[in-house]
């Protein structure tokens, strides 16, 4: 057993909006990250005198999600007992629809910049994106406290810290399952959890009210003898004072127990077992452990094995790196290296079963792939679910695979694929365990948290022990008696992340890009005799994304004609010309006339050359 005690340090912040859909998967696309992406916010350092101030109720346990519970994604959640605040996690979310060319979203931490010195520290429970992606964002702005997590997250952490090359360095101790750490209040203990990635823990933080119990990210895998594994340690847990359990809500809609690990290894290896050809299997990056049994089962079958996608590579780096698995030294060979040996002997492990345009099996399905391209021989196992909202590029990835005649094998009619997640049996039987007394779901879009609620009604909670986070921010405090949500909250706005921003990103910046994304954008180059006001020659116009230039002739005659009148009529009596005024004009005129004869609204922007 080791102990540990904290010391903090100093920070500043930014945010946004919020409430956009999100997918549902932890980690949904390989993603290069680089230290040159800036912070956009529109948070002021003004509100901060107006945060809530825990000091008026003190002797009560606070549980505040900052991220995670209307999204999937963004996951990081705060605890607070007296003068002590540990964070759990900090992850990052994928732009939707309505944040048009942000890279991702991260917490916002202005409750966490105005009581730094309460950080006691920051506890990772594995290395997903959605739980470690923040990190590079936010500590500098909370007083880079010391970061706790297992080995193989600690060593992804540091990996991708060395792309921030302008921050100081960062502390990150290791931890593992029989590691108690005192900070502050906390007396901090853990205990291993079955996820997709190695090293993945729960956390049981011990506060003088009782244990705040968070698995994590997990579901239950079943042993030889028919029992959950590291059962003894669940069943020790639930004779402990267990006060709350935040309990994730991902896959809280989906019945019975998740399929186990070990049922989609015995499948994989059977389709390999009996593929007469190549092999290729698209899955997602953070499926460590996955692509690591499909290498298992490659040397049984003395076959070679490529990996092609960066954040695949990158995870398999590091668990040969640090020990977590060692292939035998011939096993792993590169796309070209491929082409040496016949068919039969390969298995190809890429990204892209979500479709993703630039991603390893989508480039091979365009035919893009500088070394990899389908056979008619090929067995392709798309080893992943569907992400909602992902349905047409993954059908178009399916359709050009199918067009270049390889055999498609998808967890719809085999047994291919399994979550990661914790289904409904498996959220009833951790809550059967632990026992808490308090339910707080966390992690999933608010039906899925209410359906995590109702289930554990079913087995027993009373309504008024479990409180529904409504959304980020919310405030829920407990003591021995009760657990309720309070008027107040926290701010918990999007903060983005935009890798071609330098300042912040206004909402009217991303009212542009949506404009942009959804009617284009209309550009009138005018030039404009200084001394009487006249358009000399044509105007020339540039259309993107909103009409086709030679389809729309009529439209540009009678635009172009618009133009001129417009300049001349405002240019007329006017000396010197007012520039201005002329560009406001044209983009009002121009805008209702497009809008009249197209019933849409392109971004007009009006260009003027004086000659």
């Amino acid at each position: 057993m080791t102990e540990k005690t904290l010391k903090t340090t100093p920070p500043t912040t930014r945010p946004i909006r919020r409430n956009a859909p999100a997918k549902t998967e932890s980690v949904r696309r390989p993603v290069r990250f680089g230290g040159a992406r800036k912070v956009a916010s529109q948070h002021k350092t003004e509100q901060s005198p107006a945060l809530f101030d825990s000091s008026k109720r003190p002797n009560k346990v606070r549980v505040i999600p900052l991220g995670g519970v209307e999204e999937i994604g963004r996951n990081m959640t705060l605890v607070e007992y007296g003068n002590d605040i540990l964070i759990v996690d900090a992850g990052i979310q994928f732009p939707e629809e309505e944040t048009p060319g942000i890279d991702f979203i991260i917490p916002n931490t202005a409750y966490l910049e105005k009581n730094k010195h309460k950080i006691r520290g920051i506890i990772i429970s594995h290395g997903h994106m959605d739980h470690i992606g923040a990190i590079p964002y936010i500590i500098d702005k909370v007083g880079y406290p010391t970061i706790y997590t297992t080995g193989f997250s600690r060593a992804t952490i540091l990996r991708r810290q060395e792309e921030f090359t302008h921050m100081k360095k960062i502390n990150v101790e290791e931890i593992n399952p029989k590691s108690v750490l005192s900070l502050g209040q906390f007396k901090i203990k853990f205990f291993e959890t079955a996820h997709t990635i190695p090293d993945a823990i729960g956390t049981v933080i011990g506060t003088p009210l009782g244990n705040i119990i968070y698995p994590g990210d997990f579901k239950f895998e079943i042993d030889d003898n028919g029992k959950p594994m590291h059962y003894e340690q669940y069943e020790a847990l639930g004779k402990e004072n267990n006060l709350a359990l935040l309990m994730e809500s991902t896959n809280a809609e989906t019945p019975g127990f998740s399929v186990p690990e070990s049922v989609v290894r015995k499948n994989l290896e059977e389709f390999i077992k009996n593929a007469k050809d190549r092999v290729i299997i698209g899955m997602f990056a953070s499926l460590v452990e996955r692509a690591m049994e499909v290498v298992n089962i490659a040397e049984k079958y003395d076959k070679k094995v490529v990996i092609d996608g960066y954040s695949l590579k990158n995870n398999f780096e590091l668990v040969k790196e640090f020990g977590y698995f060692k292939p035998k030294k011939d096993t792993m060979i590169t796309p070209e290296e491929a082409e040496k040996y016949p068919p039969s002997k390969i298995i190809a492990i890429l990204t892209g079963s979500q479709g993703e345009k630039n991603a390893a099996l989508m480039r091979v399905a365009n035919k893009k792939h500088k070394y990899i391209k389908f056979q008619k021989t090929d067995t392709v196992i798309l080893s992943s679910s569907v992400i909602p909202g992902n349905e047409k590029s993954i059908q178009n990835l399916k359709d050009n695979i199918a067009r270049q005649g390889a055999k498609i094998i998808h967890y719809r009619v085999a047994g291919v694929h399994a979550s990661g997640h914790a289904c409904q049996e498996d959220l009833k039987l951790m809550l059967k365990f632990i026992k808490p007394k308090y339910l707080i779901p966390v992690h999933g879009h608010y039906f899925m948290l209410k359906i995590n609620s109702d289930l554990a009604e079913s087995v027993g909670m009373p309504k008024e022990n479990i409180a529904v986070p409504m959304n980020n921010g919310v405030i829920i405090e407990m003591d021995k008696d009760k657990i309720e949500t309070l008027k107040e909250s926290v701010p918990a706005n999007y903060v983005m992340v935009d890798g071609l921003g330098v300042g912040d990103v206004k909402e009217v910046v991303l009212r542009d890009r949506q404009m942009l994304s959804q009617d284009g954008i209309f550009v009138m180059i005018t030039v404009i005799d200084s001394q009487t006001g006249k358009v000399r020659n044509s105007p020339d116009i540039i259309s993107r994304g909103f009409v086709y230039l030679k389809e729309s002739q009529e439209l540009l005659r009678s635009t172009r004609q618009l133009i001129r009148k417009t300049v001349e009529e405002a240019t007329g009596k006017m000396h010197p010309i007012n520039m201005d005024f002329v560009k406001e004009m044209l983009r009002e005129k121009i805008g209702k006339f497009l809008f009249q004869k197209t019933k849409r609204r392109p971004m007009v922007l009006p260009v003027m050359i004086e000659v």
